[in-house]
């Protein structure tokens, strides 16, 4: 089926900006923002429109998600629905949240990644990359077949190599009956509760791990003076 041309006016801004990926692009490959721009002299925050598209299953990483790229750099990793198609790109799923939002998102999750359980700032085992934590949109299958999305608090390298992953529900509910009495007890009281209970030291690390160098080194101090 032949692309229709990204243009072509008819089509908004954002259905225009997913066909110039598409035809100018290429999956895999770097553009600009001022590429972007360029293309786009007359359209106001085509970047905007642009980043739309990652609602719909595009996936365009930042150097945010691809540590190779800089500031003004962006990748064009796949594509998403053909929202330039009759009946696509209209159920826009609005899970834009407020930076109140992130923070409590983050604070129900013990400002740990749900994935790896890393904290912001902790270094990965091997390397001297420091993590990052943000809000991540895992979709979850329900029972009855169908997707939902859902926030979490995940880390740079857990986000991006989850983006493409669903949680299965069916199959979670296979391993929870396979779990021992006091596993099930504690997942139980979890679900009852509707968060994770973290113990206390889990909670100290994870606020330490926020802290400045100076208040570390205090905190250093307590410890070695207790030992």
């Amino acid at each position: 089926m032949t692309l229709p041309s990204w243009t072509d006016e008819k089509y908004g801004s954002m259905k225009r900006g997913a066909l110039w990926l598409v035809s100018v692009v290429g999956e895999g490959n770097v553009f600009t923002k001022t590429q972007l721009k360029s293309a786009f002299p007359d359209t106001s925050q085509i970047d905007r429109r642009v980043r739309d598209l990652r609602d719909f299953g595009w996936r365009i990483d930042t150097n945010r998600e691809d540590l190779s790229l800089d500031a003004n750099e962006q990748r064009f990793v796949t594509q998403g629905e053909p929202v330039w198609e009759p009946g696509k790109g209209r159920a826009k799923t609005n899970l834009g949240i407020t930076a109140a939002q992130r923070r409590e998102i983050m604070a129900k999750d013990g400002h740990l990644c749900r994935s790896c359980g890393i904290t912001a700032g902790q270094m990965y085992a091997g390397t001297y990359e420091a993590a990052q934590l943000d809000i991540a949109r895992r979709q979850v299958r329900q029972a009855d077949g169908s997707i939902s999305v859902q926030l979490l608090t995940e880390c740079t390298r857990c986000r991006v190599g989850g983006r493409e992953l669903a949680v299965d529900t069916p199959g979670l509910l296979r391993k929870i009956q396979n779990l021992g009495s006091l596993e099930r007890t504690i997942l139980t009281r979890w679900v009852a509760a509707g968060e994770r209970e973290f113990s206390a030291l889990e909670s100290i690390w994870a606020e330490y791990q926020t802290l400045s160098a100076a208040s570390r080194e205090q905190v250093q101090g307590v410890l070695d003076a207790g030992n």
